[in-house]
C-alpha cells in the first residue's frame, strides 16, 4: 500500500487522535466503576502466593502481559511472563503448583491459552483471568475473573486492539500498586530493583562509596606554613584542605574560595600558618550518609567540597561536586 504524505489530512489526524484519547480514557474510567470484590480476591491470591505470579497472554495481550510481569517484579511481586504458545512445547515446566497464573485474553478464547488450561488445573495453580469475555472458556476455568471489557476499540474499524489493551495495562498497574502497598514496598526497595537508574543511585549510593580516602585526602596540621598548605591543596586537587590535630579530628578547613578572598583583601600571607586562615566550623558529612545528602548540603550552603568524618569527628575522607557528578548522584 503506497502513501503520499501530501495527502495527509492534518485536521482529520488530530481529530482521530483526540477521539482515541477520549475512547481509551472512557475505557479506563469504566474499569474504576466496575472494580470490586474480584479485584480484592486477585490481590489476595497474589499476596498469599509462595511462588511467582506467572503472566500469560497471546498477541497484543501478550505484549501487555510482559509489561505487567515486569512491573510486578520491579515493585516487590516475583513474576515472569510465559508465552502460551511456548508453554505447550515445554515451557509449562516453568510453572509450579505454588505459583499464581494471570492469564490475559480479551476474548477469553485464545486457542493457545485454552489448550493449556487443563494442565494448569491439574497442576493446582490458582488461575486469575483478565478478560472481556466473562462467559468465555478462560473465565469459566478461572478462580477469579477480572473484567477488562471495553465498550469499543479506539480503532475506527473497531478491530485493532486499542482500548482493550489500554484497559488491560491499567488493570495490571492497579494490581501492582495494590500489591506494593500491601507489601509495604518502599522507595529503598524500588531502588534495589533499579540500581542502574537515577533513583537507585540516589537511594543506594553512600558517601563512603564515592569519597576520596587515604592519601588522596588533603590534610595538614594547624602549624603548617601557608606555603605547605597550598602545596597540599595543589597536590590533591580537591580545592580545599582539612586542618586536623594529631588524632585526625577535624579542626577546620581552607578552600580555594578562602584564598581568593584573602588575596582580594590584600592580606599579607607570608608567615601565616594553616590555623591562621582556616574556617573553624567546616561543613562535614558522615561517611555512612547517602551521597545525595552530601549533594543537598553542598547546594544549601553553596559550596563545592565537603570533609567526611566518622561518628567521632575523625577525618576519613573528602569529596567535591565533581565526585558526585561522576557517580551520577547529581
Amino acid at each position: 500500500m503506497s502513501f503520499d504524505a501530501a495527502n495527509l489530512n492534518a485536521e482529520q489526524a488530530l481529530r482521530l487522535a483526540r477521539k482515541t484519547f477520549e475512547i481509551e480514557a472512557a475505557a479506563v474510567l469504566d474499569l474504576a466503576a466496575r472494580v470490586g470484590g474480584e479485584f480484592v480476591q486477585a490481590v489476595g491470591l497474589m499476596l498469599a502466593c509462595s511462588g511467582r505470579v506467572v503472566v500469560m497472554g497471546m498477541g497484543k495481550s501478550g505484549h501487555i502481559g510482559r509489561k505487567i510481569a515486569a512491573t510486578f517484579a520491579s515493585t516487590g511481586t516475583p513474576a515472569l511472563f510465559v508465552h502460551p504458545g511456548e508453554a505447550s512445547h515445554g515451557d509449562l515446566g516453568m510453572i509450579q503448583a505454588c505459583d499464581v497464573v494471570l492469564a490475559i485474553s480479551n476474548s477469553g478464547e485464545s486457542d493457545e491459552l485454552v489448550m493449556i488450561l487443563p494442565v494448569l488445573i491439574r497442576l493446582g495453580v490458582a488461575l486469575i483471568a483478565m478478560t472481556g469475555g466473562l462467559q468465555s472458556t478462560l473465565s469459566r476455568h478461572a478462580s477469579v475473573t477480572l473484567d477488562s471489557s471495553v465498550a469499543r476499540e479506539a480503532c475506527p474499524l473497531n478491530l485493532a486492539p486499542t482500548s482493550s489493551t489500554t484497559a488491560q495495562l491499567a488493570l495490571g498497574d492497579a494490581l501492582a500498586i495494590a500489591l506494593l502497598n500491601a507489601r509495604g514496598f518502599r522507595q529503598e526497595d524500588f531502588a534495589r530493583s533499579h540500581p542502574g537508574g537515577a533513583l537507585g543511585r540516589k537511594l543506594l549510593t553512600h558517601v563512603s562509596d564515592v569519597m576520596r580516602s587515604g592519601a588522596a585526602v588533603p590534610r595538614v596540621a594547624p602549624q603548617t606554613s601557608f606555603t605547605e598548605l597550598m602545596r597540599e591543596m595543589s597536590a590533591k586537587g580537591l580545592g580545599a584542605s582539612a586542618i586536623v590535630d594529631e588524632s585526625q579530628h577535624v579542626l577546620g578547613i581552607f578552600t580555594d574560595g578562602d584564598l581568593r578572598r584573602l588575596v582580594e583583601n590584600e592580606v599579607d600571607l607570608r608567615g601565616l600558618n594553616a590555623v591562621d586562615v582556616m574556617h573553624t566550623v567546616p561543613r562535614t558529612v558522615r561517611c555512612d550518609c547517602l551521597a545525595v545528602e552530601a549533594a543537598t548540603v553542598m547546594e544549601r550552603h553553596r559550596i563545592t567540597s565537603l570533609l567526611v568524618v566518622d561518628g567521632e569527628g575523625v577525618l576519613c575522607g573528602a569529596l567535591n561536586s565533581n565526585d558526585l557528578m561522576r557517580a551520577k548522584v547529581i
